[in-house]
């Protein structure tokens, strides 16, 4: 069964749930991509990956914010090294990932430079970045270099091709840069390379955690989805969900998805 992420309330306990959670509180969570999945009336959820909702985030907010942002969250704040970083490319500003990175990056300080199609600039300009390339229409590597005096950027964060994650270490990536890749790296990175320009790739595997059979990445998964709903419940960050659909309509908000047509999150409810 599809889907990820989900928000509801609680209708029942497992043995060993403890005192955290109680019936009729408000949770949310990412699921187990191996398990069931969420696009149903009732979904069986791991507790250590669920946090309350705060009083007044929706459920819609919730679940809006979690894969995606959750994604975009431990690219900046776990895997990234931000010592002395100025500089960040996120590709695909206007997706799930793009757009909670883009505000994030912000919160930091960080110069954002984004990649998106001409139909989404001003969509990404309203998220903060500070310059926006056209990947249709403008070579990215001369428009990065020339946006950082041929220095390269300090960061990219990378959730659409290894052809791209490749491009980021051969050129746009400045010394002692750092790329983070959500999709599969290329097969045949130049280590020589890497060491020569002090580079560092890192895989991000977020649903990964659920496997990993250790207890700290599987309540870190909380422990993110908890940060984010903090920031989300100040207004600092903006879930962005363009549409809200009722589950009949399912098929035709993950037919906008994979036709990049969305410039936000879409969400499905259920009464």
């Amino acid at each position: 069964m599809l889907g990820v992420d989900m928000a509801g309330e609680v209708v029942a306990l497992g043995p060993d749930v403890g005192d955290d959670f109680q019936i009729g509180n408000r949770v949310c969570g990412h699921a187990n991509l191996v398990e069931n999945g969420t696009f149903a009336e009732y979904v069986v959820m791991h507790a250590y990956s669920l946090v309350k909702v705060p009083a007044n985030v929706s459920n819609e907010q919730a679940a809006a914010i979690l894969c995606a942002g959750m994604s975009a969250y431990q690219a900046i704040n776990r895997k990234a090294n931000l010592v002395g970083k100025l500089t960040v490319l996120i590709h695909g500003g206007a997706g799930g990932v793009g757009l909670i990175a883009i505000q994030l990056a912000k919160q930091l300080g960080l110069y954002v430079i984004t990649t998106v199609s001409s139909q989404k600039i001003e969509f990404v300009k309203s998220l903060g970045a500070d310059d926006i390339i056209d990947y249709r229409h403008d070579n990215v590597t001369e428009r990065v270099l020339d946006i950082t005096n041929d220095v390269g950027v300090d960061l990219s964060i990378n959730p659409v091709s290894s052809a791209e994650v490749q491009e980021d270490i051969n050129e746009r990536l400045a010394y002692n840069g750092q790329v983070i890749g959500l999709v599969d790296l290329p097969r045949n990175i130049d280590v020589d390379l890497l060491a020569s320009r002090g580079i560092t790739v890192s895989a991000l595997n977020l649903g990964g955690a659920h496997q990993s059979k250790s207890d700290s990445q599987n309540q870190d998964l909380a422990l993110m989805a908890q940060s984010l709903l903090t920031i989300l419940a100040t207004h600092e960050i903006d879930s962005k969900i363009e549409a809200t659909l009722p589950f009949d309509q399912l098929m035709d908000g993950l037919e906008m998805i994979k036709s990049h047509r969305n410039t936000g999150k879409i969400i499905v409810t259920l009464k």
